[in-house]
């Protein structure tokens, strides 16, 4: 374990000489732990079939599966961020991935519908535990720009490619396996996550003064919760339904109310300073809109593929690999290596548009739309955008963060991460199924269902394709920040 010393003031300090040779298997750990709580966002997805019909789930409760995960995920972010700052990023870290792998054991052996839920709901809240560590310890290992370019690509690299292995993996495993290794395979990554984090992560302490914020995680925790929910239950029965309307407006007066309490408390669960300045509150913005349509362009390629191509799972899976492969491309390859030499805009923005093109190409989807020519260019170029613009909008998400608060700053990147996902699964979703509907009701036959699929997703992908371009814009002018200049981003010094 790495040793550390009595700094003055009577703090403990990571000893530097440690910290830095072990910094990158350190972030190996840090990439499985991600990996871990990333893959769980939609490998389960592809397995709920299989899981529905094995323990007699009914079709109004299988939702609850993917729900109870992304409700306490996105809804206890903040406070665990908060926790990492006030126990110490690495014990929070630790206790996250052994909680993590329990209850997905408890999942894989689960006897009814019920159990499944609520193991999946003990998944959202470790992951919200450790999530937040993940993030502020690598911008603690790696404090020389470079080199936190170069950690920062390969961590969001994971974090963006996990969700389309997900779909790779639930799909090889319901097809080969069973849907409970969906459940199991957890407990192999988290066992080597446990070692390695053991082995080789450092132990700066926690904070005493880092004090829970109990209204705050009530108003903060609960709104968040109440806006995933809404969300996603839109994609389920449409933005008229009653507890639609109920879940936002509930949203809508916690996360007022959370504004105003954090605006006033001495010691918030979110201080306004992190969100309010101008160039990182639009990097959560752009994590948020960019993940929107990561997310939505899933769903349409999972429908055009699997629903009106005829792919099986597995096929499928296969299918969108060169998405994944394009997405680790721009991580680590583009992004990384140009960030020490450009302003982060510079790549944020031709990321951004390089989603919209391949949103624009889906736009053009026909029910005899040939992979090769059109969906395979999509998806590498969606995977070489999204993988561009998120290094450098997580670099500047965390650059010039007060040491104190660095772990909800983390828990805010993965908040509007979660957020967006949620947002743009339900939101492109229900555009898509009304645009069917109405084409539905003036076209008949045989070949109507295929067509009015197609039509569908095609409206959606405008009005994702609108999003993107308008992030663009907004990247465009209001990010003006460059991290290698420190000194325009240096942490204020902590209190003696």
């Amino acid at each position: 374990m790495t040793k550390t010393d009595k700094a003055a003031g009577g703090t403990t300090a990571v000893d530097p000489a440690r910290l830095h040779a072990r910094r990158w298997w350190g972030l190996a750990v840090i990439a499985l732990s991600q990996l871990m709580i990333t893959l769980d966002t939609t490998i389960v997805t592809i397995a709920l079939p299989s899981a529905q019909q094995d323990l007699g789930m009914s079709d109004a409760n299988r939702q609850w599966v993917v729900t109870a995960y992304t409700l306490a995920f996105g809804g206890l972010l903040l406070l665990g961020g908060r926790i990492a700052d006030r126990m110490g990023r690495k014990r929070t870290l630790v206790a996250g991935v052994v909680g993590f792998a329990v209850v997905s054991g408890l999942g894989g052996m689960a006897q009814s519908g019920w159990m499944l839920i609520g193991a999946r709901a003990g998944q959202g809240v470790f992951a919200a535990l450790l999530a937040p560590s993940t993030l502020a310890l690598l911008v603690a290992m790696f404090p020389e720009q470079a080199e936190r370019a170069k950690a920062i690509g390969i961590y969001t690299a994971v974090l963006t490619a996990g969700g389309g292995l997900g779909l790779v993996g639930g799909g090889l495993i319901t097809s080969y396996l069973d849907w409970r290794w969906c459940m199991y395979v957890n407990i192999p990554i988290a066992l080597l996550a446990i070692f390695g984090a053991v082995s080789a992560l450092p132990d700066p302490p926690g904070r005493a003064d880092a004090k829970m914020d109990v209204f705050g995680a009530v108003t903060g925790c609960g709104g968040i919760a109440a806006l995933v929910y809404g969300f996603s239950e839109a994609g389920e029965r449409g933005w008229g339904a009653d507890r639609v309307a109920v879940s936002l407006g509930l949203a809508a007066v916690l996360l007022i109310a959370f504004t105003v309490l954090q605006a006033r408390l001495r010691s918030p669960l979110l201080p306004l300073r992190i969100v309010t300045d101008r160039n990182r509150g639009m990097a959560f913005a752009t994590v948020a809109l960019a993940t929107l349509g990561l997310f939505g362009v899933f769903l349409f390629l999972t429908y055009q593929l699997q629903t009106v191509m005829g792919y099986s799972a597995v096929k499928t899976g296969v299918a969108l690999l060169p998405l994944v492969a394009m997405n680790v491309t721009g991580a680590t390859q583009i992004s990384s290596r140009l960030l020490p030499k450009l302003p982060p805009r510079l790549l944020i923005v031709p990321g951004l548009l390089a989603a919209a093109a391949s949103l624009a190409l889906l736009t053009r989807l026909t029910p005899d739309s040939s992979y090769t020519a059109v969906i395979l260019p999509a998806e590498m170029l969606l995977g070489l955008g999204i993988g561009t613009l998120f290094v450098p909008t997580v670099a500047v998400a965390t650059s010039g963060v007060d040491p104190q608060d660095g772990g909800v700053a983390s828990a805010t990147v993965n908040t509007a991460q979660q957020v967006g996902a949620s947002i743009g699964t339900a939101l492109l979703n229900t555009i898509a199924a009304s645009a069917t509907a109405a084409y539905l009701s003036g076209h008949h036959g045989t070949a109507a269902l295929r067509e009015a699929t197609v039509h569908g997703s095609s409206v959606a992908a405008t009005w994702a394709l609108g999003i993107m371009l308008g992030t663009a814009l907004l990247v465009a002018v209001f990010i003006n920040a460059d991290p290698r200049r420190p000194a325009e981003h240096k942490a204020p010094a902590e209190p003696a």
